[in-house]
């Protein structure tokens, strides 16, 4: 008869704590397209619509509408955080308010571009980091991002167009999404 090995119980309870922590987390749903201009802010905005309609606590912490009509009329009905004033280069630059998007606390919170970098004097670099620790928090996060912002993609998409972004993301994150919106 083979012999019994017992667990490790500091593993068992480590593991259990993992589980317990990835439980609380707040879900990662990442809008991911080819470039810009493909409909990634559109679809998460007409997402979070359909959301709020149902009586979900949705949130705008930050949307770039770039301008685009058709998007920006998707924001009508959806409460959105005010910006943090933030010096940059002798002018003052709206950012992303994380500290709000904490008190606040909804039940979903779109945090648009994903690789944006923060300003300096911000409490992050990037703002993939203030979403890790918003969904830290329990919240769960919406946003998007394109292909050559990821951070293993980057020198290849760089060399297939002609043109490298500085700003990216760790593959991790996109591999931490419960849930990847092409």
């Amino acid at each position: 008869m083979p012999e019994l090995v017992r667990p490790d119980p500091d593993e068992l309870i480590a593991q259990l704590r993992a589980q317990q922590e990835r439980a609380l987390r707040g879900k990662l749903r990442i809008y991911f397209g080819a470039n810009a201009g493909v409909g990634k802010t559109w679809a998460m905005l007409s997402a979070a619509q359909r959301e709020r309609q149902a009586g979900r606590d949705v949130a705008i912490g930050v949307v770039e509408t770039h301008g685009r009509a058709d998007t920006a009329e998707l924001l009508a009905g959806l409460p959105q955080l005010p910006r943090r004033a933030m010096p940059y280069r002798g002018r003052t630059l709206q950012e992303f308010d994380l500290d709000a998007a904490l008190a606040r606390r909804p039940e979903i919170i779109l945090v648009d571009e994903l690789a944006h970098s923060n300003v300096d004097g911000s409490r992050h670099a990037k703002r993939w980091q203030d979403i890790e620790e918003l969904r830290a928090a329990g919240i769960e996060v919406w946003t998007a991002l394109n292909v050559q912002h990821l951070e293993s993609l980057n020198g290849t998409v760089g060399a297939i167009t002609g043109v490298r972004v500085h700003e990216t993301v760790p593959d991790a994150v996109l591999d931490e999404a419960e849930e990847v919106v092409l």
